[in-house]
């Protein structure tokens, strides 16, 4: 049991099931808001999601815009290009539909409205003033988290690295998660966010942060045992509705978890894969995973027997040792039974790029210090050599 003093932040509210997504309405006009703006990537317009949205909100007579330019692993230029068209359009909140980028750019954007300078000037922790303008998230992926947590990825391209926003502002004032939305993402798709919910919960219940406690762990347990036992079938079958709602479900415990507790060094070692060769970020969490695991096992040997427990495993007679290898083993079938990569080459990362990886993951201090196991740039560097 974990003591000390902790503190717990999440969602001003949660809204979670089927059909959930018919509340939107009644939420955005509980906000009071006069002008809307719906955030999301080009699928999420193409499919006619972003329409479904606006024509949900049409009958509370308010200004009505989408912002459908949201790209992967999102550049700072993205949300400077939102914040443009929220000043000329006068919008007081807005509505993120998608993945987590989507999610990532409207939380981004929102405190630019209230808070001078530029996104640059907010990268870190705790560095932003005031409150933004309200964001409505809305996830059609069950993976990221992002809303649920108080923070923004987004790659910085000069430095090729992923850099956070971190405040308590960032956190949306309304979560709507609705399985149902999640039905049509295609296999890898769901493998991939599937996964990097799976790494959240894993790296929330190994985290050494002052704010993992008993709450995230209860959490952080629970998301990994039904992921254990849901994402195979949701990635199989996507219409299952069981699974696609137990998958929205863990997701969403692994998100509340790992925004107190914090994630480590799989997170890490994955921003450098995403900045420079544009790997998604829950196949570069899911990647690395086992690779670090292995790594970090020593440092938290009880926390991975229950791990393996939680996962299904037999663990039984066996040391704290020999049960913390059941889970790593574990990760690795599930990740090979929903088609995961096994090693960094097969995601076009080259052996020369190693060392100024090892050297950009590094400088990912904010998460490292999470993690149960010290890493030097030689450890960073030999964990990718193992994954390649």
């Amino acid at each position: 049991m974990r003591v000390g003093i902790s503190i717990f932040q999440t969602a001003g509210k949660i809204i979670a099931g089927w059909g959930s997504l018919n509340q939107l309405a009644v939420e955005v006009k509980g906000l009071g808001a006069q002008s809307v703006l719906i955030i999301c990537d080009p699928v999420i317009e193409k499919i006619g999601l972003a329409e479904r949205v606006k024509n949900q909100l049409a009958s509370l007579g308010v200004k009505l815009g989408i912002f459908s330019e949201v790209e992967p692993e999102p550049r700072l230029q993205v949300v400077e290009k939102c914040l443009r068209v929220i000043n000329e359009g006068g919008y007081d909140l807005l509505v993120a539909v998608g993945g987590g980028s989507s999610i990532d750019v409207a939380k981004a954007a929102s405190i630019l409205v209230t808070n001078s300078g530029t996104i640059k000037d907010y990268l870190g922790v705790n560095l932003v003033a005031r409150p933004g303008i309200p964001v409505v998230a809305v996830p059609t992926t069950a993976g990221t988290g992002s809303e649920v947590t108080p923070i923004a990825i987004l790659s910085d391209e000069e430095d090729q690295l992923k850099k956070g926003v971190v405040s308590p502002h960032l956190l949306p004032r309304v979560a709507i998660i609705d399985p149902e939305l999640t039905v049509t993402m295609p296999p890898h798709i769901t493998a991939a966010t599937g996964m990097d919910a799976l790494t959240h919960a894993v790296e929330a219940y190994i985290s050494i942060n002052a704010n993992a406690s008993p709450v995230t762990d209860a959490l952080a347990l629970e998301a990994i045992r039904i992921i254990s036992r849901s994402l195979r079938t949701a990635v199989a079958n996507g219409q299952h509705k069981e699974a696609r709602s137990q998958m929205a479900m863990a997701s969403l415990m692994a998100g509340i978890a790992f925004a107190n507790a914090g994630v480590g060094a799989v997170h890490a070692l994955a921003y450098p894969l995403g900045a420079q060769f544009h790997v998604p970020h829950g196949v570069a969490n899911a990647v690395l995973l086992p690779y670090v695991m292995e790594w970090n096992m020593l440092g938290a040997l009880s926390r991975f027997k229950d791990m393996a427990l939680a996962m299904g495993e037999k663990v039984e007679g066996l040391s704290e040792r020999a049960a913390a290898e059941r889970f790593v083993e574990a990760v690795r079938q599930l990740s090979a039974d929903i088609r995961i990569p096994s090693r960094l080459r097969d995601l076009g990362v080259t052996a020369e790029a190693i060392p100024g990886m090892a050297e950009g993951a590094s400088k990912v201090t904010r998460l490292l210090a999470n993690n149960p196991r010290q890493l030097s740039v030689d450890d960073i560097r030999e964990i990718y050599e193992r994954a390649f």
